[in-house]
């Protein structure tokens, strides 16, 4: 960190600047101090602008690289062996368990983050069109979330910024005015806790575009290295941590971490909703150690149970 002096006119302005380097990116912080100061308050100045600048180079340290250590041989081998235990087969799946799946998947992904539409509700809504007493946002999102399930199994896309984008705007084109628009300037995301405590912040806005392309990078480097478990745990919880849109993230991270998982041919997975804090606790794992295990157990838990909804194993192609 230096101080910059700008003489203009008879006064001499003072600034705490810093510059912190991100691939190819550089970004430069800068703190003015005030003018025409004695060597004492500058000096002064100068500790408190050093502590507010280094917070903010916290922030940009906030979210770090995808799972930043190498998998081993042994943990590779052990994940794929977890897949083997999978109780469902995506070739297996009828037309009929896709619409069960994608209502059940509906239901719970909107219930998370605060739908007040019940099982039944979403079950009449897109099978029969009929529209429950409720709000009209909550309606809009259910229609919006069974059609990116069609979307993500008919593209052949992996993970990209249209992809994530697009998917965002599906969900959301009839409930927010910005959909499939990523946070704008100024637009900062901070999750508190129930005692007030910060439990989650989003990458800085000027960050987004960046380590979207590092995950999407990360993801073509190892996707035929990686278990699809790895891979679709990976890509969901760095977005998360992300947060690159206003609002809808978490849906946008579930549909993503499936159209991963179709892609590598594993059956889509639901969050049920009564498994919640169990996957907000995986979230944070994840974001505080990069442990994926939390994480890929509670995908496991998910795939046992939804077996049972779509009642068992049928042996038919679609």
């Amino acid at each position: 960190m230096h101080i910059e002096k700008r003489v203009e006119g008879k006064k001499a302005k003072y600034f705490l600047a810093h510059s912190y380097r991100e691939g190819a990116k550089v970004y430069k912080f800068r703190k003015y101090l005030g003018q025409d100061l004695k060597v004492e308050l500058l000096e002064e100045r100068r500790e408190i602008a050093e502590k507010l600048i280094l917070e903010e180079i916290h922030k940009y340290n906030i979210i770090k690289d995808p799972l930043q250590t190498k998998l081993s041989e042994k943990e590779i081998e052990e994940i794929k062996k977890l897949e083997a235990q999978i109780p469902l087969k995506i070739s297996h799946l009828s037309k009929e368990d896709w619409q069960t799946f994608s209502r059940i998947f509906t239901y719970n992904t909107n219930a998370i983050e605060g739908s007040k539409l019940n099982v039944k509700e979403v079950k009449e809504l897109l099978e029969k069109d009929k529209w429950p007493d409720k709000s009209k946002e909550d309606i809009a999102e259910a229609y919006g979330v069974d059609e990116a399930i069609m979307l993500i199994r008919t593209t052949k896309e992996h993970v990209s910024i249209e992809l994530i984008k697009k998917i965002h705007k599906i969900v959301f084109k009839n409930s927010k005015s910005f959909a499939g628009q990523l946070r704008k300037k100024g637009e900062e995301v901070v999750v508190m806790g129930s005692g007030g405590q910060v439990v989650h912040e989003g990458a800085p806005q000027t960050r987004i575009n960046h380590l979207l392309k590092e995950l999407i990078r990360w993801y073509e480097k190892n996707k035929n290295e990686y278990p699809a478990l790895v891979l679709g745990a990976v890509i969901h919880n760095q977005f998360e941590n992300i947060h690159p849109f206003r609002d809808g993230n978490g849906r946008v991270g579930r549909i993503l971490l499936n159209n991963i998982l179709i892609k590598h041919n594993l059956p889509p997975i639901n969050i049920n909703l009564k498994n919640r804090q169990g996957y907000y606790e995986s979230l944070q794992e994840y974001e505080k150690n990069h442990n994926l295990k939390p994480t890929i157990g509670l995908y496991m838990k998910e795939y046992n149970s939804l077996k049972k909804q779509l009642g068992g194993h049928k042996k038919k192609k679609m």
